[in-house]
C-alpha cells in the first residue's frame, strides 16, 4: 500500500492495553525500566495529579541515571494556557519550571509550535519511546486520560517492541524539533520573543512538510522470511498537500474489500474521506462507524448555567452525524452500514483509527476531520497483519469498546436542533443564519 519500508515484528512484540488505568500503570512501569532513552510526544502533559506523577517519575529516573536521555515534546501554545474555562491558570509551563528547579539533573521539555496560533494547528503527534519499545496512543497525559479519579477518557493503547521503529521515532524528533533549533525548552526561563517565534515558525514549515520517519534498511536475514510476521509502516501528516498520512488512510479505505471499521471521537469526516467511505459502501464493503455520543465529548458542558460558546461543538458534530446517517439511511437499512454511538456515564471517548478486512490496522492520533487533515501535525502506524495474528487482542479491544455503544438504526434517533437546550439551540440557529458553519467545520 506504500513504498515506505516495512518494519517486521513478531506477534509477541505487540501488546494491546485495554483501559486508561492500564495505560497509566504501563507508562509508569516503562519509565522505571528504561535504561537509555525516553522520548514522549503528546499534545500536553497537564499540571494535575496524573501529570505531576508522570513528570516526577521522569525526573526521578533521571536522578537515578543521569545518562538517561529524556525528552518530552508538547504543543508550545497548549503548554502555556490552562484547560478551557480556566482563565486564571497560567498553563502547564509553570509546573515544568518548578520541577526543573527541584531536581539536580534536568530533563528536556520542548514546546513545538507548528502554527503561530493554536487555532490554526497544533502538535498532534503521538507515541512514546522507552529504549526499544514504542508505546502508541492517542491519549495525552492528565487525570482523565489516566483515570486518576472517577472519570476517564477512553483511547487505544498499543505497545510495540521494535528497535527499528523506536529509532525511527527518535531520529525524527531529534532531527525535526531539537537539531533544527525551532522548538524551545519550556522548562527553561527564556523563550523566544513573538518576533523570533514568528520567524522560527516561518522557517519551520518547509521542514515539517518534507520530514518523514526515517526507516533504515533492515538486514536481508530480517526481512526475507515474512511468515508469521506483522509489518509496520510509520507515517507523518502535515498540511493539505502531499500529506502522506492522509494519503495512506484514504488508500486503506479505497482498497478495503469486505469490512471496514472507523473510530473517531468527533464526527466530521473530510469530504474526500467521506466520499471514499460512500464508494466502499457502494461496492459492498460492510462499514462500521464507532463515534462518541455528544455527551461523551470533552467539549460537552453538562450544567446549563455554565454553558459557553465552546460547548456548541458537540452539538455541531451530532448535527453532522445526523445528516450523514440521513444521507446513508439506505445503506443502514440493507445492513451495509452500522453506526455505533459510544456513551458510558460521564466518561469521554477519544478513539481514533481504522481496521480494514481484519488485516490492516491504522493506529493514529488523527481525529479524521478537516482540522487533522490540513492544520495539525499528525502521525500514525499502519500494521499489516496478513495472517490475522493480532485478531484475539484486537477482537477483545473492539468488544470492550462496543460494550458501551448503542446502534443507531435511523437518523431520527439522534436529537434534532429543536430538542436541544435553549442556549445551544439559540447559538446554533444564529450560526446557521450567518452561514459561519462552513468555517467552523474546517477548524473542528
Amino acid at each position: 500500500m506504500s513504498k515506505q519500508r516495512n518494519i517486521l515484528v513478531d506477534l509477541d512484540d505487540i501488546n494491546v492495553f485495554m483501559s486508561p488505568k492500564a495505560y497509566k500503570q504501563q507508562l509508569l512501569s516503562l519509565i522505571k525500566q528504561a535504561k537509555n532513552r525516553i522520548y514522549i510526544a503528546a499534545l500536553y502533559v497537564q499540571d494535575d495529579e496524573a501529570g505531576q506523577e508522570i513528570l516526577h517519575a521522569l525526573y526521578q529516573a533521571k536522578q537515578l541515571n543521569p545518562d538517561l536521555d529524556i525528552k518530552v515534546f508538547v504543543d508550545f501554545h497548549r503548554a502555556q494556557r490552562g484547560l478551557i474555562g480556566e482563565k486564571e491558570h497560567l498553563g502547564n509551563r509553570t509546573l515544568y519550571l518548578q520541577l526543573n528547579n527541584e531536581y539536580d539533573h534536568a530533563i528536556e521539555i520542548y514546546g513545538v509550535a507548528v502554527k503561530r496560533k493554536e487555532l490554526f494547528g497544533v502538535l498532534h503527534l503521538k507515541g512514546m519511546v522507552f529504549d526499544n519499545t514504542v508505546f502508541y496512543t492517542g491519549a495525552s497525559i492528565n487525570n482523565v486520560y489516566c483515570h486518576q479519579h472517577d472519570n476517564y477518557r477512553l483511547d487505544r493503547y498499543y505497545q510495540i517492541n521494535a528497535q527499528a521503529l523506536a529509532d525511527s521515532f527518535c531520529q525524527y524528533l531529534n532531527n525535526t524539533f531539537v537539531e533544527s533549533g525551532f522548538s524551545p525548552l519550556l522548562n527553561q526561563s527564556q523563550l523566544p520573543t513573538q518576533k523570533q517565534q514568528k520567524s522560527n515558525i516561518s522557517a519551520f514549515k518547509p521542514l515539517l512538510k518534507k520530514a518523514i520517519y526515517p526507516v533504515k534498511k533492515q538486514p536481508l536475514s530480517a526481512i526475507e522470511n515474512t511468515e508469521h510476521k506483522i509489518a509496520i509502516k510509520p507515517f507523518i501528516g502535515y498540511g493539505r498537500r502531499n500529506n502522506k498520512l492522509n494519503r495512506a488512510i484514504r488508500k486503506l479505505v479505497q482498497h478495503s474489500r469486505r469490512e471496514l471499521i472507523l473510530f473517531t471521537p468527533y464526527f466530521n469526516l473530510p469530504p474526500v474521506l467521506a466520499r471514499d467511505v460512500l464508494k466502499a459502501l457502494k461496492r459492498g464493503v460492510k462499514v462500521t462507524l464507532v463515534v462518541g455520543d455528544k455527551s461523551a465529548s470533552d467539549f460537552y458542558i453538562r450544567e446549563p448555567q455554565n454553558f459557553s460558546t465552546i460547548g456548541i461543538v458537540p452539538y455541531i458534530y451530532e448535527m453532522l452525524l445526523r445528516r450523514f446517517i440521513k444521507r446513508c439511511q439506505h445503506f443502514i437499512d440493507c445492513g451495509l452500514l452500522t453506526i455505533h454511538l459510544w456513551q458510558d456515564g460521564e466518561n469521554s471517548y477519544h478513539l481514533k483509527g481504522l481496521i480494514a478486512d481484519k488485516r490492516y490496522h491504522f493506529l493514529t492520533g488523527s481525529n479524521l476531520n478537516p482540522r487533522a487533515w490540513s492544520l495539525d501535525l499528525e502521525n500514525g502506524l499502519l500494521l499489516d497483519d496478513a495472517e490475522q495474528l493480532l485478531a484475539p487482542q484486537v477482537d477483545e479491544e473492539v468488544a470492550l469498546i462496543l460494550a458501551h455503544t448503542k446502534v443507531v438504526k435511523h437518523f431520527n434517533e439522534l436529537e434534532h436542533i429543536e430538542n436541544y437546550p435553549e442556549k445551544p439551540q439559540k447559538l446554533l440557529r444564529k450560526i446557521q443564519l450567518t452561514q459561519i458553519d462552513r468555517l467552523l467545520k474546517r477548524f473542528l
